[in-house]
């Protein structure tokens, strides 16, 4: 019996120094230390020795065991990477994975690309809250309780008196209580309505601007208007200007660009017109002058507001708003 484990001892060092890979490994162990492996089978045929024997023979088993036991450990830790030999459980014919680089959403690549051309039309970028009074939503932009304006935006209400914000319009009021002017303002952010379809989202993207002081005129607005749609869009692109409604401004107008996609020939895009509606825009209300304090007799100005997922959709030829907020990888990955 001595003998025989002696020669298992050998067996198992010559067969590990041949072994290949983790797999082998693992079945080389189970071949000799498992249930029915050979050393165990050693150690049932204690019984079969005259007893003088058995206690020399289980001592020299337990012995091999442990050894055994301590080269397959070891053997292991080579294949894990603990060891010097290389690491064969690896392919390392097989080419590597491609890693992405990190990039600015399109939403925010079209608010960046926005606020550079005002920026450089020296209009300042402010910020305001999210959660918003009654007040500054409706009220200091001439819309009190009972008017019909109030209709045009289906509002989330936290309260009788705090909204999540429809509009970034509000900030023309909060400016202008704080600061004299003149003023040249732009007011980028995110706003919310009770709204969602193709071309809809409950939360979306607007950057409002104003410009207030002494002896601006609408061709002021009609020419930063058409330098801005240049700018994002090109210089070929026609332009006009729609009459239209807006409570907080008078007159208003909506601003329309030749259509992007067929050029002015019509398309479904542009329901056959050749125009596509872009923004709002009119001169600021002589009333929201008195709402903070102006002199409408001394002052005038405008104000414009746009949604940046429409710029977006318009200048990436996208036909779906929901595609920006899915996160799906393979659409992300074109910008």
């Amino acid at each position: 019996m001595l003998s025989k484990l002696k020669t298992l001892e050998t067996q198992v060092r010559e067969e590990l120094d041949r072994v290949a890979s983790i797999t082998d490994l693992e079945a080389l162990q189970i071949r000799f230390l498992g249930r029915k492996g050979e050393l165990t089978q050693c150690l049932r045929e204690l019984s079969t020795i005259p007893p003088e024997e058995r206690p020399l023979v289980g001592q020299e088993a337990n012995r091999l065991k442990g050894i055994l036991e301590g080269l397959f450990k070891q053997k292991k830790e080579v294949f894990l990477g603990k060891g010097k030999t290389v690491l064969t459980r690896y392919d390392w014919s097989l080419p590597g994975r491609k890693t992405f680089q990190g990039r600015k959403h399109p939403i925010t690549q079209t608010m960046d690309k926005i606020c550079d051309i005002f920026s450089r039309l020296n209009f300042e970028m402010v910020e305001g809250p999210e959660v918003e009074l009654d007040y500054y939503n409706f009220e200091a932009l001439n819309m009190p309780a009972d008017h019909p304006a109030r209709d045009m935006q289906d509002t989330f209400y936290i309260s009788d008196t705090l909204l999540l914000r429809t509009q970034t319009s509000p900030l023309q009021v909060r400016v202008m209580e704080k600061n004299p002017p003149p003023l040249q303002v732009i007011a980028p952010g995110k706003v919310f309505r009770r709204d969602s379809d193709i071309s809809h989202s409950p939360m979306f993207h607007q950057v409002e601007g104003f410009m207030v002081g002494e002896d601006i005129s609408f061709g002021d607005l009609k020419g930063i208007l058409t330098f801005f749609v240049h700018q994002m869009f090109g210089e070929d692109i026609p332009l006009r200007f729609r009459p239209s409604f807006f409570p907080f401004t008078e007159p208003s107008a909506e601003v329309d660009m030749g259509c992007v996609i067929c050029r002015g020939s019509g398309c479904r895009l542009c329901s056959q017109t050749g125009w596509l509606e872009i923004l709002g825009s009119g001169m600021i209300d002589p009333e929201v002058y008195r709402m903070v304090g102006y002199d409408p007799d001394q002052v005038t100005g405008f104000a414009f507001g746009m949604g940046v997922e429409r710029i977006a959709m318009l200048r990436y030829g996208i036909d779906d708003i929901r595609m920006f907020f899915e996160n799906d990888q393979r659409f992300l990955r074109q910008f």
